[in-house]
């Protein structure tokens, strides 16, 4: 058999080994998929059925009306933090607890919550939670690996909580009602804030010289002030949140057309606190510029790579060869969560969900598993991998905002608070009533 003459599955493997190499040595994952979906599909069955592919793959993405939220809520995510609202709470949250041990730790938690369905970017919440929370915290005597693993730990909520971006994306991917992921994902992104925060305030119990209460002189005597900062920190971005989406998951509003109105209010929002101008919101179009064409660009072009892919038949030999191997459907699952595990070190959440996911979909669809399950699981795996060295990218953008600040103590927070979110993974894996619930709850599927 010569060079050009192999099998199309075989031609489909070789497609993936060239597509991870490219990849782990820098090129841009774009074009690398485009131009890889050419040259292998035009070796496999031809240039012309190849370019028609990359012309209907293209064309269907674009015209794929759920997509349309993600510069809307990436939009949104900017304005409100240019509204200033998560300052005003956490120093709010911060003073209400002034007297309790790891009040801090509380106060980080509540506003990674809020802050993480406001933005759904990891990387923006690592960062804001890191310029508000790290120098008090060090001022205050806390343990800094402590309080590094609850920063970088409260900064992933955001690529878990509704409306998160990566759901937005991964819907279509694994042919899943966005508003179905959006109910699965709030009981597990829920319980993690908790878990995060029983293990804190547990520390700190053991010890209370981890998390230290404020001095006296740091304390205000007027409570009055206090109280009316912590309600206009969070009332507002709250309602804005609740409406959107509340109108998303009680079906009034398409996600788009919730990603619309939370766009709308973050910009009142930014207008009644007095924080618009026209040079902010200029930088924030241009940013959310920047992250949509990066991740609906690569949508567009990990479609394709995979309408090649599929084929060439490589995801029915692979389906066919996994369920030859007789393994029951939990191994299979968990066999794959490891694999995104580890490629949630060196990849963003972005190829993995667009590239990897589409072609384990077929073996996890003939052994009737619920996707919607499995979205939340792959979603929690990849919050994990943010916080798993050798790359870790929250560590580094901590660092970032906390100079001081060691990083070898910051990687050591981090791996506690990994420890607590692979619980959570267990958990969610174990009860999957955990995601599927409130979907069932309010769409009775």
């Amino acid at each position: 058999m010569s060079f050009f003459e192999f099998a199309p599955e075989i031609i489909g493997f070789l497609m993936i080994g060239a597509m991870l190499f490219a990849i782990f040595i820098g090129f841009p994952i774009s074009f690398t998929l485009i131009f890889l979906g050419i040259v292998f599909g035009a070796w496999g069955f031809g240039l012309k059925l190849t370019i028609f592919l990359m012309t209907l793959q293209f064309y269907g993405s674009m015209m794929e009306q759920t997509l349309a939220a993600v510069p809307l809520f990436v939009f949104m995510g900017f304005m409100m933090e240019q509204a200033g609202l998560m300052e005003r709470l956490f120093r709010a949250v911060q003073l209400i607890l002034a007297r309790m041990t790891g009040s801090l730790f509380v106060a980080v938690l509540f506003v990674s919550v809020i802050f993480g369905a406001a933005t759904g970017i990891v990387g923006a919440s690592v960062t804001i939670l890191g310029i508000m929370a790290a120098r008090t915290m060090s001022e205050s005597g806390y343990d800094v690996r402590l309080a590094a693993g609850t920063i970088t730990a409260g900064g992933t909520l955001g690529i878990l909580i509704p409306p998160s971006i990566m759901l937005v994306v991964m819907g279509p991917v694994l042919e899943v009602p966005v508003t179905d992921l959006f109910a699965a994902a709030i009981l597990p992104g829920v319980m993690m804030a908790v878990l995060y925060l029983v293990y804190a305030l547990g520390r700190c119990w053991l010890n209370p010289k981890l998390g230290p209460p404020l001095r006296d002189d740091q304390i205000p005597g007027d409570r009055s002030h206090v109280w009316r900062e912590f309600f206009l920190g969070l009332v507002p971005p709250t309602i804005l949140i609740a409406f959107a989406m509340g109108s998303i998951l009680f079906g009034w509003a398409t996600p788009t057309e919730g990603a619309g109105m939370g766009a709308l209010g973050s910009v009142l929002l930014t207008i009644g606190y007095r924080k618009f101008s026209w040079k902010r919101t200029y930088d924030a179009l241009l940013k959310t510029l920047e992250i949509s064409v990066l991740i609906l660009f690569l949508v567009a072009a990990s479609n394709f790579f995979g309408a090649v892919f599929s084929r060439l038949g490589t995801p029915g030999l692979i389906t066919d060869w996994l369920l030859l191997l007789d393994l029951s459907p939990s191994l299979i699952i968990i066999m794959i969560l490891a694999m995104v595990f580890i490629l949630g070190w060196p990849l963003e959440w972005v190829p993995i969900v667009l590239i990897i996911l589409p072609i384990l979909q077929p073996v996890l669809l003939e052994m009737n598993v619920n996707m919607t399950w499995f979205a939340i699981l792959v979603a929690v795996c990849l919050q994990t991998a943010w916080l798993s060295p050798p790359v870790a990218l929250s560590a580094y953008f901590l660092k970032g905002v906390a100079p001081n600040w060691d990083l070898k103590d910051i990687y050591y927070g981090m791996m506690q608070f990994m420890t607590v979110q692979i619980f959570g993974l267990v958990l969610v894996f174990i009860f999957p009533w955990l995601a599927l619930w409130l979907p069932g709850y309010l769409y009775g599927n």
